[in-house]
Formats: C-alpha cells, structure tokens, sequence
C-alpha cells in the first residue's frame, strides 16, 4: 500500500509500506514541498501518485527507507535525470541526499 505522508508516520502506516518488501520501503521525496510517498512495488508509482497530488517532477527523489535499521538508501532509476545532472541512479548531489535525508527522517525516524 502506498501512503502520502505530510506529517509524521505511525506504526501502522509503516507495516503497510512493508506488505511489498519485508524490511525495505520504497520512497519518493518531494523536496519542495517536504512531503513523501512510500511503498508499492517501484518507485514510479510512488513518483505517479505524487505527481496527482500537485508535485512537480524536478522535485522528486527516490531512496530505499529500512525502518528496523533507520537506514536510507538513495537509489532509484527515477532518480537518472541528465537534465538535472543526475546520470545515475543514485542521487549524486551531497545537497540533494542531504534534503531527501532530512525529509525522510521527520516523516518515517524513530517509526517502526
């Protein structure tokens, strides 16, 4: 199941983001707008459901969250955007993991 999350998660919330991977969530961070998207099968469809929202697609970064270990993982393959000067999946800017980081851990830290 895939939650948008503008507040702080609960427990609950996190055990359904982890019905597709037992240990890993996957996540899409708008960095605008501080607000995240978890769980589902790909990032795109968080990325997707993020987009109805009102989010725009340069503001959209993907990770992996691991919630037992608190643990983030900056790696999508929505993540390749050459335009931006992102040619991989793994977020290449300090300051960019730095905010997707920031974000991720007032939404999902110390829930699990």
């Amino acid at each position: 199941m895939i939650h948008i999350l503008h507040t702080k998660a609960n427990s609950e919330q996190i055990a359904e983001m982890l019905k597709e991977y037992e240990s890993m969530i996957k996540i899409v961070v708008d960095i605008r707008r501080r607000v995240l998207a978890g769980g589902g099968e790909m990032h795109s469809d968080c990325e997707s459901i993020l987009l109805d929202d009102g989010s725009e697609q340069d503001d959209l970064w993907g990770a992996n969250w691991y919630p037992a270990e608190q643990r983030i993982e900056f790696e999508s393959l929505i993540n390749i955007r050459p335009g931006l000067g992102n040619r991989s999946i793994l977020i290449q800017s300090e300051e960019l993991r730095q905010q997707v980081e920031s974000v991720t851990r007032e939404i999902l830290g110390g829930v699990q």
